[in-house]
């Protein structure tokens, strides 16, 4: 079979999860079950892929969904010990002593909280916690969720300590001897290199990333604010790309200075020290402030089954202090639990449940369950009993509330997983063809050719939708980014760091991300819907990185690259002057009013 077939083929378990969710716009409890099924006969009927190696990768899928579920599990019953505290009631004011604009709200706790906890734990658990915090505050769910997604992107490179960078790059190519012969005719170690390539994927996202933050402000404006309007988002267009800058220049700094364990850590905590105080003096912050309308006219569609009672939290007084505690001791733990130089984080990781050559194949499955992010977060919400002097029934409600939650999670997780390593571990077959991702990406890059720099960041978000996670989608690619960029005489370090940038963005809309981020904030069977939303901002990430990257290898002239950049940066500057002009507007009316 030729490859262009094969590559067509492949596509299909893909393209049913996308019809299924996206067209049909099934919940993922119906959509994953037939997704799997798909990806099962594909499989068998043209792979010819043993009975026992889907039924090894499908045990894998199970006990990675596993893991998902005790993040979710965490990360509400985190909130919901929050709630039942009255800790909750203290973060809303706190939010809103320091602006009462959504916009900047969802600046502050979103892109920049959200990116320190990115950094730290990975996972896809910022979102799980991001996501229910701001429907605690009075954001509608989906918006919540929408813009926890949105999060899920220029961070991820750096996510649990570097982790897509130093184990998913590393791993795909440290034991190739193209790699081996190409770093040593450089004059470098294999360590340095990956380094290198950690730092171009910090500067390509921190050209992108600056824009990342009125990219969530203006879609929660258009879908959820009361007129609709793109332009109130863009009002706030200053603040949101000094936010920009604030996180994305010292993320590159310690990208390209230190390595790449630490950028998004520093980066969030840079950037909220920059930030908060600007946003409390008002600091390029509109005069009109922007909420949402009353959530008596909200579409029901917005929202979900957690709820927080505001009358109920008034009435229990808690500091502001001991209301953050919670979370941070969330960020601290997760920083001393992933530090391998910490004889503490040793021992944690150490502890490891391992099930080797499941039902006869090479497939092994793996888990150090006290590294998982949900037990830091379960662990801190019985500490948090003893902070707030909980009685047990209050906790037992939150407990409860949480089960009830995950269980729904979990009835899309375990199927979405499943279907996600058999389509990874495809690879072992009668049919002598390569796995269903590399025969994707292969179909792909004979399409492209020498223009490969443009397609390379869409197989990384390919990948990490497939495979759930930008780690993986870098273990899978980074070889064979690597081979396509020897082959098209391009340097292969620049088309490895667009794999690692599109397989962040791939997280946007990465199937069980967007499973445990709506079942975190209670909002179940929307999955679909969500995703429409996110493949906006992810599109616009790939495609602008895919420029960069092919203006940075070929340079600026009459080129695809060129012209790609050109049309971003035109897009950009009419965004921004319709925002100045909303901003013109409103600044004449509140005169007016005055």
């Amino acid at each position: 079979m030729s490859i262009g077939m094969l590559a067509l083929i492949a596509t299909i378990p893909i393209v049913s999860v996308f019809v299924f969710l996206v067209i049909l716009r099934w919940p993922a409890n119906k959509a994953m079950p037939l997704s799997l099924i798909v990806t099962v006969l594909m499989a068998m009927a043209v792979w010819k892929v043993p009975g026992a190696q889907i039924g090894a990768a499908a045990v894998k899928g199970l006990a990675t969904a596993l893991e998902v579920g005790v993040i979710v599990f965490g990360a509400i019953l985190l909130l919901n010990t929050l709630k039942e505290s009255g800790a909750i009631f203290t973060i809303r004011k706190g939010f809103m002593s320091i602006s009462p604009d959504r916009r900047v709200q969802t600046i502050i706790v979103c892109w920049l909280f959200g990116s320190f906890l990115e950094g730290a734990a990975g996972w896809g658990a910022p979102a799980t916690i991001v996501g229910p915090l701001l429907v605690a505050i009075g954001f509608p769910a989906m918006g919540a969720v929408m813009v926890a997604l949105i999060l899920q992107s220029t961070p991820v490179s750096y996510g649990a300590v570097g982790t897509p960078i130093l184990i998913g790059v590393n791993t795909g190519l440290k034991d190739s001897p193209l790699v081996q012969s190409y770093v040593a005719e450089q004059g470098t170690t294999m360590e340095a290199y990956i380094n290198g390539i950690g730092g171009q994927v910090a500067l390509i996202h921190g050209v992108i990333g600056i824009f990342i933050p009125l990219f969530m402000v203006t879609m929660l404006t258009y879908f959820f604010g009361k007129n609709k309007s793109i332009a109130e988002g863009l009002a706030i267009w200053k603040f949101a790309i000094f936010a920009g800058l604030a996180f994305t220049v010292p993320y590159a700094l310690v990208a390209n200075l230190l390595g790449p364990e630490f950028p998004s850590m520093i980066g969030g905590l840079i950037g909220l020290a920059i930030v908060v105080p600007a946003a409390r003096k008002g600091f390029l912050v509109p005069k009109k402030s922007w909420d949402f309308d009353s959530a008596d006219n909200w579409d029901p569609a917005w929202t979900g089954t957690l709820q927080v009672d505001k009358e109920d939290a008034a009435k229990k007084s808690v500091s502001f202090l001991a209301a953050w505690m919670p979370y941070i001791l969330v960020a601290v733990l997760l920083v001393l639990t992933r530090l391998k130089t910490l004889p503490f984080a040793g021992w944690i990781q150490s502890w490891v449940i391992s099930l080797e050559n499941v039902f006869g194949t090479v497939i092994t499955v793996e888990s150090k369950p006290l590294n998982i992010p949900g037990v830091v977060f379960i662990a801190v919400s019985l500490i948090s009993i003893l902070i707030y002097r909980m009685n047990m029934k209050a906790y037992g409600r939150a407990v409860k509330d949480s089960v009830k939650t995950v269980v729904s999670a979990m009835a899309a997780l375990i199927f979405a997983v499943p279907m996600v390593q058999v389509f990874i571990n495809s690879g072992v077959n009668a049919a002598d063809y390569t796995s269903m991702p590399l025969a994707l990406a292969e179909g792909i890059s004979e399409v492209f050719g020498s223009y490969w720099p443009l397609a390379a960041p869409t197989i990384g978000a390919i990948g990490a939708f497939a495979a759930g996670s930008n780690t993986i989608s870098n273990m899978m690619f980074s070889l064979f980014q690597f081979g396509v960029a020897d082959n098209i005489m391009a340097a292969p370090a620049t088309i490895v760091a667009l794999q690692a940038v599109g397989g962040a963005a791939g997280n946007m809309i990465c199937v069980h991300n967007v499973v445990a981020a709506s079942s975190s904030a209670g909002l179940i069977g929307k999955e679909g819907n969500l995703i429409r939303k996110t493949l906006i901002p992810m599109t616009f990430y790939v495609i602008f990185a895919g420029g960069i990257g092919y203006t940075a290898i070929n340079g600026f002239g009459l080129n695809a690259g060129t012209a790609i950049l050109a049309l971003a940066a035109g897009f950009i500057l009419v965004m921004l002057y319709k925002g100045e002009k909303q901003n013109r507007t409103e600044s004449r009316q509140l005169k007016k009013t005055a």
